[in-house]
């Protein structure tokens, strides 16, 4: 096969027309040709460089599909969110299932597995299993150290998973947001080497310093963008670009191709944003992923141009996976597994006693994960305490999925439903179930609804009800990847017009039970303080 193109070659700085040779799967011959006008650029495939497939909601197999429509050709991928679930048993499958189809998934072992001890997970990741993924070759990195108390403090447990990455000489990712000062330099000093959780410039400008890597994050809910990205100006061997969660239907749209399309725009030099896009990755994690050079694995790219990057082909290892704008990777059997045992709920199972008139209210942050602290007075109705829809105080639960036990109830603001509750069993990190409403009714019909699908997401109003069922952990669905955006377009469109004003309802409920990330998150067993890790009361004064 010979394809002519303007050849990009990021790190010359240059763009040559040429003829790109491919055999076996690799580029044999580059041969500069002359000028052509007309020819497309012929460029390295996207990668996004920190990524949870499960939060697609698709399985690896379906996920590469719409991927590769973007120009996307590989992943660093956590399996974190189906390790939470299942275990090894999850890892496994998601390495099996990403083997089926032609596309580069790079899986880590998942280092914080349950992510705390101050919830109910479905499965464990220990210093053995660490031992036993880090010795596979496919297994490329430690997956992010959420622990980062653990870490600063050189936890025994923590540690010897660094450890075993650092024996098998395999990078360590991190996870440390807002960390600055002698703090960061404590947890840098020990191994991780890249952060996707800053959210101002000052504290990714202090982890560059101290040597890490930034991924700058703009997935479905956490969006850092515009914040870092004139980190690129300076620092451009620094920078990756990544999703971290991309929800079905905006992958369905774009992916990496949006960030390199954005920062042209913003004026950024092409080549550094080239650079942090596709090759950087390439370099940090020795990723075997071809860079357009004589003897590379033919993992490229056709685009109409360097300024929007409209994809017209997508190659991996000198097959053609995409091409204008269509997945050509066919559909696989795709096997279900999950975790999932709690019997239906009661609306009586969601009433919280009011033993004051103050509670603390988690402040959802549209595009944050971050979760302020705030106070309010709360509505007490026969001795309970209940929503107040005008100042959009809605309440929040999360129900123990894997064992019958008491759901964990408190008050959220900015949800902005006016009708109705959601609920989503995709509730990072161990994913019980988590659902906002304005009454106790509607919330245990949400609940419900994915208890009986063993999984999903679902929304109730009035008499109305859908669900989008995710059998595989209860966090992903087998079926076709551009079905399931469709379906869950639908849900959100729902959501949003029971009220909320949120962009992305369900993204953003699925990490308000993420308790790594500061400052008042809901687990299963209860409020939880992300600042000084330990369970305080819902009413303020009762601590």
């Amino acid at each position: 096969m010979n394809i002519q193109a303007n050849l990009v070659d990021i790190p010359s700085k240059k763009i040559y027309p040429a003829k790109v040779a491919v055999q076996g799967g690799k580029i044999t011959q580059i041969q500069e040709i002359q000028p052509d006008k007309e020819l497309p650029f012929l460029m390295p495939g996207f990668i996004d460089a920190h990524v949870h497939v499960e939060s697609s909601m698709l399985v690896p197999s379906e996920f590469a599909r719409l991927a590769v429509v973007h120009g996307t050709v590989a992943t660093i991928s956590d399996p974190h969110e189906i390790a939470n679930v299942c275990g090894m048993q999850g890892v496994e499958y998601m390495i099996e299932n990403g083997k089926q189809v032609p596309f580069h998934f790079f899986f880590g072992a998942s280092s914080c597995v349950p992510a705390t001890p101050f919830e109910t997970a479905g499965g464990e990741i220990n210093a053995a299993d660490i031992e036993n993924l880090m010795a596979r070759p496919e297994i490329l990195y430690l997956a992010e150290m959420m622990n980062w108390p653990g870490t600063v403090h050189r936890d025994p447990v923590v540690m010897e998973k660094i450890r075993i990455a650092q024996k098998y000489g395999k990078p360590i990712d991190g996870h440390a947001p807002g960390l600055m000062g002698e703090l960061a330099e404590k947890y840098v000093s020990a191994g991780p080497s890249t952060d996707h959780e800053c959210f101002t410039y000052a504290e990714a400008l202090s982890k560059i310093k101290l040597g890490m890597k930034i991924s700058i994050r703009e997935g479905s809910a956490a969006k850092n963008f515009e914040a870092l990205i004139d980190l690129i100006d300076d620092y451009p061997d620094m920078i990756l670009f990544c999703s971290d969660d991309k929800h079905p239907d905006n992958l369905a749209i774009s992916h990496i191709n949006e960030l390199a399309a954005r920062a042209i725009a913003k004026g950024k030099e092409v080549f550094d944003v080239l650079r942090a896009a596709c090759l950087n990755p390439i370099t940090h994690y020795s990723l075997p992923v071809g860079q357009v050079r004589e003897g590379d694995p033919a993992d490229f790219i056709l685009v109409k141009d360097l300024e929007q990057f409209e994809v017209l082909a997508t190659y991996i290892k000198g097959q053609k996976v995409a091409e204008n704008g269509k997945t050509l990777i066919p559909r696989v059997n795709n096997e279900v597994i999950n975790n999932f045992n709690t019997s239906l709920k009661k609306s009586e199972d969601f009433q919280l006693y009011a033993s004051g008139t103050k509670v603390r209210v988690i402040e959802a942050l549209d595009g944050q994960l971050i979760t302020p602290e705030i106070e309010e007075e709360i509505l007490i109705h026969d001795e309970f305490a209940e929503p107040n829809l005008e100042k959009d105080i809605l309440k929040i639960t999360v129900v123990n999925r894997y064992q019958d036990a008491p759901p964990a109830v408190a008050f959220i603001k900015n949800f902005g439903l006016k009708t109705g509750a959601i609920a989503s069993s995709v509730g990072h990190d161990s994913h019980n179930i988590i659902a906002v409403g304005i009454d106790d009714e509607s919330i245990s019909r949400a609940v419900n609804l994915l208890i009986k699908a063993k999984g999903g997401i679902s929304a109730v109003s009035g008499e109305k009800e859908e669900v989008l069922p995710l059998p595989v952990g209860g966090i992903m669905s087998p079926e076709d990847g551009y079905q399931v955006a469709e379906a869950y377009t639908r849900i959100d469109r729902m959501a949003k017009e029971m009220g909320s004003s949120l962009n992305s309802p369900f993204m953003t409920l699925s990490f308000m039970a993420l308790l790594v990330i500061p400052d008042l998150k809901l687990s299963d067993k209860g409020l939880f303080d992300g600042r000084n890790f330990k369970f305080i009361e819902v009413f303020s004064g009762n601590d």
